[in-house]
């Protein structure tokens, strides 16, 4: 237990920020899945709002450091050529 006063509110700050940055984790995770169950039914119009979905929570989370923004990018790219290559196959 930290003996200081401000390093006590740091640890009360540190703990809830976690808790936010692991809830946040957790609804991109839920929006991811529902993207990736749409891909795999073949649901071009569904995934495309899923995509927009999970697009902007990855860029949020990004913008705010919850998670690196190369990786909130990456996994934008990849996601986005999944939609793409959805569309090719329904064309």
């Amino acid at each position: 237990m930290p003996n200081i006063k401000s390093a006590e509110k740091r640890v009360k700050i540190i703990e809830k920020k976690t808790a936010e940055n692991k809830s946040v984790k957790s609804k991109i995770s839920t929006y991811i899945k529902k993207f990736k169950v749409a891909v795999e039914n073949k649901d071009v119009a569904v995934a495309e709002v899923a995509y927009n979905d999970v697009a902007s929570l990855l860029d949020k989370a990004g913008r705010d450091n919850v998670i690196h923004q190369n990786s909130a990018d990456r996994k934008k790219a990849h996601f986005s050529k999944m939609l793409d290559d959805l569309k090719k196959e329904s064309k």
